[in-house]
């Protein structure tokens, strides 16, 4: 399960258009910034910025400021478009072929002489140079997918940014590695579209928890085609395999490899003439482990990970067989990223949050471990970072919950930083009383683990009165919401209710030891850390205790649900969007992470379950639930929502319910604003009472 629609919907999905109306002169704060291009040289870089309504270029110094105009290049006739138009390829505006079946998941190769893809889940290859095409499997189906990802692998593991590509050039371009998927044994779960006469169903080859997986065996061949190369495993082991990374000479592909468990992970680098395997690196954690992102590969075949298993994410330098030759960073870092390595140097550059978890920092140090320090300034997000050439200067983009997004120059050695950019307007000073005043605030649990949360109070605020709370939450391990961002928007009640993002220890704020508290019951400790919070926030004597509502998709979905059950008495109204009801119901891969398999967790899926505490609901008073569902969600299924009303109605419990018709997880256009219209009037008619 990924982060729903996670730059809007952690604390507005759906209804961005119709619940609040931003002022973009002020709210749209990076809209008087600067563009910055990029460094031409080590002293230099490139700004774009619009005066009276056109676009002027600089290039400017980063010692002095000064700036002079500057003419851009012209685009590179090497930039490539590549589409799908009509199910055929299309590179360019030119048309590469034309065949009743559809190609699909088309890539370029490295060297820029073919294009792979898939037809009817087989995988091809397309030479430009010659207008040949190459087949290198023929066994596709329904259930056999070459080079095309199943929907749990697209989903969970390799990435919706895939597109359901399950194949990788090697960097010379000479070979292609790719997934071959066997479903056949993965049931097949009905999705019913209700348009025309008689409507039609879609069926989806869907592994819930303890259902059998795909099968996945891991292919080799040359890009001139030629035998298939099979890499060394045993497709019958109940397993799944990761991004694989391909050595930067194309000499090996690593391959990572986990046991369905999810708590031991291995790479093997395979040899892809002969398809040998040689274990490289081996992790075991008692809870679960998350896949390795991405390999940095230094130029003597040795390279650098990101892992967790000491409860924070440190960087480690292994050497090319695969043995740690040391771990350079320490501390409390999480959301950590290589921004880049100066091997001549020997320092790895990164961003991360090692000061505090709802910050982002810039950092150095070196490949001996020592040196480790701080670049970036201040109490601020630095959520951008570009770093000249040379690495001695670099820029970023800085905000936090008070400030708007700015842009300054940083001195590398001397950490002297200078501001170069300003979103405030021209206006600013004058209209800052029109913003709400938000703030951070943070929670101690009795364990003594540090919650934070970003509240927003309402404008003119009048002593004395009492407001409603509105709480935006996601949940779920590692998917915090709550971070030092400039973000004020105006709402159509902003004078009416007081608006709270709160995470929980498991959102990756307390690194992975916080997580671990999860394993084997999600939603515990979830629920158990927002009532702490709404125990802490009753105590604020602006807070109406009886008009408190939660809101959320997916994940936040299924936690507004529970909160409403688990935790009546604390919170009195939900809207629960696209969410989790019973984790029987959920995929396999994600589900099974934290929880295990139902048959070796029963009591923990139990207590997991929504449908468990459904008799909790409405015994504490007034309270109101809403559920919204897409009625053709491939991903948290309708089923869900369907069995968590099918239960209120036998306990004879009233609530609200909206299903949108062939709609998925989410959706745009006029049904997002319907949406947020729906959720406005359950605003106003269940907190605002009128």
């Amino acid at each position: 399960m990924k982060r729903f629609l996670f730059a809007l919907a952690l604390a507005f999905p759906f209804s961005v258009q119709a619940q609040y109306i931003p002022d973009l002169s002020i709210e749209g704060a990076e809209l008087n910034l600067p563009l910055i291009q990029k460094w031409v040289d080590d002293q230099h870089y490139i700004k774009t910025e619009i005066e009276d309504r056109k676009r002027i270029t600089y290039k400017v110094n980063a010692t002095t400021g000064e700036a002079e105009l500057y003419e851009l290049p012209a685009p590179s006739s090497k930039t490539n478009t590549l589409r799908i138009v009509d199910g055929d390829i299309v590179l360019n505006k030119k048309r590469l072929m034309q065949t009743p079946e559809k190609e699909a998941t088309p890539l370029l190769s490295p060297d820029g002489k073919w294009i792979a893809f898939t037809r009817e889940n087989d995988l091809y290859a397309y030479e430009l140079a010659s207008g040949r095409e190459i087949r290198y499997t023929t066994d596709g189906s329904e259930v056999i997918k070459n080079g095309y990802a199943s929907w749990m692998y697209n989903e969970e593991i390799l990435g919706r940014d895939m597109d359901y590509r399950a194949y990788w050039w090697s960097p010379d371009g000479k070979y292609l590695a790719f997934f071959r998927t066997d479903e056949s044994m993965v049931p097949a779960f009905p999705i019913y579209n209700a348009s025309g006469t008689h409507g039609y169903t879609e069926y989806y080859r869907y592994p819930k928890a303890g259902d059998p997986n795909p099968e996945v065996s891991i292919g080799i061949v040359p890009v001139e085609g030629g035998n298939i190369v099979w890499a060394d495993f045993n497709p019958k082991v109940d397993q799944y395999f990761g991004t694989p990374f391909w050595r930067p000479d194309g000499s090996g592909l690593f391959v990572q490899w986990m046991c369905r468990e999810q708590n031991n992970l291995k790479l093997f680098e395979v040899n892809p003439k002969t398809g040998e395997k040689v274990e490289r690196y081996n992790e075991q954690q008692p809870t679960w482990i998350d896949w390795i992102k991405d390999l940095t590969w230094l130029h003597d075949g040795s390279f650098l990970i990101i892992r967790d298993f000491d409860g924070w994410e440190q960087i480690y330098l292994h050497q090319a067989d695969g043995s740690l030759k040391k771990q350079l960073t320490q501390g409390r870092n999480w959301d950590t990223e290589i921004v880049r390595v100066d091997e001549e140097k020997g320092i790895v550059y990164y961003t991360s949050c090692g000061e505090i978890s709802t910050r982002t920092d810039f950092y150095s140090v070196h490949f001996n471990g020592k040196g480790q320090k701080r670049l970036s300034f201040g109490d601020y997000t630095h959520k951008r970072i570009s770093l000249s050439p040379d690495n001695n200067w670099f820029i970023t983009y800085y905000e936090n919950v008070s400030t708007p997004t700015c842009i300054a120059i940083v001195n590398v050695k001397t950490g002297e930083w200078r501001k170069i950019a300003d979103s405030k307007g021209p206006d600013f000073d004058k209209r800052k009383n029109e913003f709400s005043h938000r703030e951070m605030l943070w929670l101690k649990t009795a364990d003594g683990f540090d919650l934070p949360a970003c509240i927003t109070w309402p404008k003119n605020m009048q002593e004395g009165k009492r407001y409603p709370l509105i709480v935006y939450i996601y949940g779920g391990p590692n998917a915090g919401t709550v971070a030092e961002r400039w973000t004020p928007l105006r709402f159509m009640d902003e004078e009416e209710c007081i608006r709270v993002s709160l995470d929980h220890r498991g959102s990756g704020h307390c690194g992975k030891r916080g997580m671990n508290c999860m394993h084997r019951n999600l939603g515990k400790w979830e629920m158990e850390d927002y009532i702490a919070w709404i125990k802490q926030l009753r105590t604020y004597p602006q807070i109406d205790s009886t008009r408190i509502m939660i809101t959320g998709a997916s994940y936040g979905g299924y936690i507004t649900s529970l909160a409403l059950t688990y935790g009546a008495g604390y919170f009195q109204y939900g809207y629960a969007k696209s969410g989790v009801t019973d984790w029987r119901l959920y995929d396999s891969h994600y589900t099974e992470r934290y929880m295990d398999r139902p048959q070796d967790n029963p009591e923990g899926y139990k207590a997991a379950s929504v449908l468990t505490y459904a008799d909790r609901y409405q015994t504490q008073g007034e309270a109101m639930l809403h559920i919204e569902h897409g009625m053709m969600d491939d991903n948290v299924h309708v089923q869900q929502s369907i069995q968590l009303i099918d239960t209120l109605q036998h306990l004879n419990k009233k609530f609200e319910m909206m299903f949108y018709p062939n709609e998925r997880h989410s959706w745009i256009g006029v049904k997002m604003k319907f949406t947020g219209g729906e959720m406005s009037h359950f605003i106003k008619r269940w907190l605002l009472q009128n």
